[in-house]
């Protein structure tokens, strides 16, 4: 492990949101389990998601804009040999963080599955797979899905450096981000055709996954084709979010 990529650790475990996240993850996850299908609960880990991205964006978020406004980015900066480095060493540790969040989510979810709503693990249950196979599914669905809110947030921070700001505009990705893409693939068929491939529709993946009648008529697009454009923005939305923190003034 980098020494950068150390310091990026050591600074994220010193943090009190980051212990305090998995409590609250598992208190709404407690909360959300009065839901009437215990099945489709145990498939979602208990609607997670949205928690574990609430919790990504807004740590996300801190991870540069408070650097930038104490200016502690530029001591980075200097210790660090590549530009890229202090960027990469980020978003890793926030991924890693990402990847604790989803492993603790399944966790409650056995837990929660073994004393509140007891469900078959074995019986099949969507795409004719056994229901723990579509949770395990369904969960690395959704560290794809949220990977993607992730570099969004970063896009975002290299661009603000006001904390409040990046968590409002990430948060608004999050919620909105159905509805624009609704609005967006509205339209002629050719058009339409080119509008299903936005970044917006991209974010409904895991929800597609749990409820695809529900929501292949919104995106257009199958499981498989959402799950590419959201590898293909991560992508092009880290690179564009390093190209700017590498040109950026400070």
């Amino acid at each position: 492990m980098s020494k950068s990529l150390y310091r990026e650790f050591y600074k994220f475990g010193h943090k009190k949101l980051t212990w305090l996240a998995p409590l609250l993850l598992l208190v709404f996850m407690i909360l959300i389990s009065d839901y009437p299908s215990n099945r489709l609960l145990a498939m979602m880990t208990y609607d997670s998601t949205d928690a574990i991205m609430i919790i990504l964006v807004i740590v996300g978020a801190t991870m540069f804009s408070m650097e930038f406004q104490n200016n502690a980015i530029l001591t980075l900066l200097y210790k660090s040999p590549r530009t890229l480095s202090v960027y990469l060493d980020k978003f890793i540790t926030i991924f890693i963080y990402n990847l604790i969040l989803h492993g603790l989510a399944i966790i409650f979810t056995f837990i929660l599955a073994a004393t509140i709503n007891p469900v078959s693990w074995s019986a099949a249950y969507q795409y004719h797979q056994p229901l723990i196979v579509n949770m395990f599914l369904a969960t690395g669905v959704d560290i794809l899905a949220s990977t993607l809110i992730i570099s969004v947030v970063f896009l975002i921070s290299t661009l603000i450096n006001s904390n409040a700001v990046v968590v409002t505009a990430g948060l608004a990705v999050m919620f909105f981000g159905e509805a624009i893409s609704s609005d967006i693939t509205r339209g002629t068929s050719v058009l339409t055709s080119l509008a299903k491939w936005n970044p917006f529709n991209m974010t409904m993946l895991t929800h597609q996954y749990t409820n695809y009648a529900g929501y292949y008529d919104t995106t257009l697009l199958s499981n498989a084709q959402l799950a590419t454009g959201a590898l293909a923005y991560i992508l092009v939305f880290f690179a564009c979010g390093y190209l700017i923190f590498r040109k950026k003034r400070f």
